[in-house]
């Protein structure tokens, strides 16, 4: 009996790691593209008519996540907010940025192209939007210790399952009055690990926000660094007109040229009166 046991137990252990290497391997997408939020309809490349994008320091700025398909659609609300949140920070150390506004997603409609986006600007009161698109594909097959997890030792030791999370973030930068993207920044990650079978789907979860909490670890500074390369592109730019608006002194292009005619004329001065 005990031999027949031991056969038993082997054909089972044989039968089990057969189904374990034969698992194909899965994948889940979610994602929310730019190009089909803004030009849902479009089947040729926009054409884009030669204009002066104005832009008046502090320039009120919006940000929001395009809206998404896959399952669930990506993040929670919560996990979006918390991660806009991050998003603005970079925005808000800069003087020449007035408020910024987080937009929640119920508010951004599917397809919904710039007229959604100049309903929600105008909604929040604000002349430029950071729209955070993503692309975010998780893989996940059994490995060879499926059958270990299932015959030997036990679901909580053994890992069963592996995981491969990769994820790119997006943030493009656009004036909604003139529909010019003026920059943008990418962020890109990719998580591994491997959790048992019964515990798979919480660890995997939690790869997917661990996965874009790393990209935007990685697009914050490249975002910093657009946006300081725009402030100068600017200056010499015909395509853009900075105007402050009233009260404000500082931070666009013209504050800049200010602050350089102003240096030139005192050093002028200077001049003149140690001749005298």
């Amino acid at each position: 009996m005990r031999v027949i046991r031991g056969l038993i137990t082997i054909l089972a252990a044989a039968l089990l790691s057969s189904c374990a290497f034969m698992s194909p391997g899965r994948s889940v997408k979610q994602n929310g593209s730019i190009v089909d939020y803004l030009y849902p309809d479009a089947r040729d490349a926009p054409t884009m008519t030669p204009t002066v994008t104005r832009l008046r320091p502090p320039v009120r700025v919006g940000i929001a996540f395009v809206p998404g398909a896959g399952w669930g659609s990506g993040l929670s609300e919560a996990a979006r907010m918390k991660l806009l949140e991050r998003v603005r920070d970079s925005f808000a150390a800069h003087p020449y940025i007035g408020k910024i506004e987080i937009i929640p997603t119920q508010y951004m409609r599917a397809k919904g192209g710039f007229t959604n986006l100049e309903q929600v600007a105008r909604m929040f009161d604000v002349e430029v939007v950071a729209l955070l698109s993503y692309d975010q594909v998780q893989f996940s097959d059994s490995n060879a210790l499926s059958l270990l997890y299932w015959t030997i030792i036990g679901a909580y030791v053994i890992h069963g399952e592996q995981y491969d999370v990769q994820t790119m973030l997006d943030a493009s930068v656009f004036d909604v009055q003139s529909r010019k993207l003026l920059f943008r920044a990418p962020g890109t990650s990719r998580v591994k690990g491997g959790a048992s079978m019964v515990g798979f789907s919480e660890k995997a979860r939690a790869a997917q926000i661990e996965s874009y909490n790393a990209a935007v670890d990685q697009l914050v500074p490249n975002l910093q660094a657009e946006l300081d390369r725009f402030r100068d592109r600017i200056k010499n730019d015909a395509a853009y007109k900075v105007e402050n608006k009233e009260g404000y002194k500082g931070g666009g292009a013209l504050g800049w040229l200010s602050l350089a005619l102003a240096a030139m004329l005192a050093w002028i001065a200077h001049g003149l009166r140690r001749r005298v």
